[in-house]
């Protein structure tokens, strides 16, 4: 499973592509708002995977004080 860090990276270089060497501002302003959007969706799914990790820590601990 990839990490955020190599996911955000492939969102770029997409983006990157999507626009083009010599691509025109509103191009330019769809490729940076689709940056933008990845960039909320893998901080998002980090937090999840975050909040989920946490949540399954602090079970298996209570499970273990029983």
């Amino acid at each position: 499973m990839p990490s955020v860090r190599e996911s955000a990276a492939v969102a770029i270089c997409i983006c990157l592509l999507g626009a083009g060497a010599t691509g025109c501002s509103t191009t330019q302003e769809k490729a940076a708002a689709k940056q933008l959007e990845s960039e909320q969706i893998l901080k998002a799914r980090a937090k999840r995977q975050a909040a989920k990790k946490n949540h399954h820590h602090a079970k298996s601990k209570s499970k273990g004080e029983k």
